[in-house]
């Protein structure tokens, strides 16, 4: 399991977060609610990155989907221990903790970030995934989406294997095995999938993203397919993204505005 730079890089996003921190059978979960009237029996899984639940920009998205009449909750799957957002400005190198003779290095910090991800494999993180949703379920939520983002890709494919989700969006997903996962989302899943995808990603390149479009385009997968593609951005853009820059900002907006109308037709 590994992750690329554009994973553990990007820009913190400025707003005041109007949801509320709960816990849901033991697991904490940021959530937002409609001010207004909205379906009860539906809920968005939101599956961050691996900054978690406790970045901002995480929170302040979910909120963005509340207010367009979905109750949200984002899950700490992660369990407390998402990458603290002070070190997405630090260079790939850091994180890789490669010995280095710049003379600045002693002064920056350094993060170990595969004994990270050995600690957040799928044995770690998804039970806490599952308790959300059985929870949810005895509240009386019948439908639910998802939307990952980097690493939350991952588990929204996962969910939709089973079958746990009846709507997937995935916004520049990491760790998937392709053509693999995307064949065994054709055979087994009955869930709508939206894929936002972008210029320069290493973790879901362009010849990934002609692959789905192979395996799922032209009314192939009978559920619903559509993948969008915004220039100029790189993986993270959708949560991560400097919305200083033009064209990062509309991949952002627009990314997000593909997911709301996404989940109102299939959800």
């Amino acid at each position: 399991m590994s992750l690329c730079k554009d994973c553990v890089q990007g820009v913190r996003h400025e707003g005041e977060p109007q949801g509320t921190l709960e816990t849901i059978d033991g697991v904490a979960c940021y959530v937002a609610t409609p001010t207004a009237d909205y379906p009860k029996d539906k809920v968005i899984l939101y599956l961050p990155d691996a900054f978690g639940i406790e970045l901002i920009n995480a929170k302040l998205l979910a909120d963005d989907f509340a207010i367009n009449g979905f109750k949200v909750v984002a899950v700490d799957y992660l369990n407390g221990d998402g990458l603290p957002a002070d070190i997405m400005n630090v260079g790939f190198d850091r994180f890789l903790c490669v010995p280095s003779s710049d003379p600045v290095s002693t002064q920056s910090p350094s993060f170990d970030l595969k004994a990270w991800l050995a600690k957040h494999g799928n044995e770690q993180t998804r039970p806490s995934l599952d308790k959300v949703i059985a929870a949810l379920k005895e509240e009386g939520v019948t439908k639910f989406g998802a939307t990952g983002y980097c690493f939350g890709g991952r588990y929204t494919f996962d969910l939709a294997f089973e079958n746990a989700i009846q709507c997937s969006v995935v916004s520049h997903p990491s760790l998937l095995k392709v053509p693999d996962d995307l064949e065994t989302y054709f055979t087994k899943s009955q869930a709508p999938l939206l894929i936002n995808s972008c210029e320069v990603d290493q973790m879901f390149p362009a010849a990934a993203q002609a692959k789905a479009d192979e395996i799922f385009g032209d009314g192939k997968f009978a559920p619903g397919y559509k993948r969008e593609y915004f220039p100029g951005c790189t993986h993270g853009f959708a949560v991560r993204g400097d919305v200083n820059d033009p064209l990062i900002k509309a991949g952002k907006e627009g990314s997000f505005k593909a997911a709301v109308e996404f989940f109102l037709e299939h959800l």
